[in-house]
């Protein structure tokens, strides 16, 4: 009897741990799942903006191309969210494409911090696959949300945004 009870409460305690974490429920990644894990360093092999302070912040990074109409299609959404969030927010898009490229691109424009990395080092630590990718860096380094923003069921929202700063700030 009671190593059955312990058996029960050994699974209880596993099965709530479980549920207490975010999870991606199953949502499509083109990349390795860093979700609840601390995020590689944001490193860029050159700033087209001025680097941002990111102390105490969220970073949310956007890898994407000029060539990628779903990434240009996030920009605008992406502008927003550091407009709304700036206290809270830095959005930083990584392109690794050349500098020259990334300037060319006249619309739309990107109102938030700019990099490339044309040897896309941390987007191969990521492995990702799939641009645009986002992920979510919480002030303490770990990685709480990522994904295509866009996917339908699944998408980046102020809303998703408000939610994770008020419960990893």
């Amino acid at each position: 009897m009671k190593k059955a009870l312990t058996c029960i409460v050994t699974f209880l305690v596993c099965a709530l741990t479980v549920t207490a974490q975010e999870s991606n429920n199953g949502k499509q990644l083109w990349a390795k799942s860093f979700l609840n894990e601390k995020a590689p360093a944001l490193t860029v092999e050159k700033w087209l903006t001025a680097q941002p302070d990111t102390e105490g912040k969220f970073i949310l990074v956007d890898f994407w191309a000029t060539w990628c109409g779903p990434c240009r299609k996030a920009i605008p959404e992406l502008n927003e969210f550091q407009k709304q969030f700036k206290d809270q927010l830095v959005v930083v898009g990584i392109s690794s494409e050349t500098e020259e490229k990334v300037k060319a691109m006249k619309e739309p424009v990107i109102e938030y911090s700019s990099a490339i990395d044309t040897k896309g080092t941390m987007k191969n630590i990521l492995e990702v696959k799939g641009i645009p990718h986002v992920i979510l860096i919480d002030p303490h380094g770990i990685v709480r949300w990522e994904g295509y923003p866009l996917l339908p069921g699944n998408k980046l929202t102020a809303d998703v945004l408000k939610t994770l700063f008020e419960k990893y700030k």
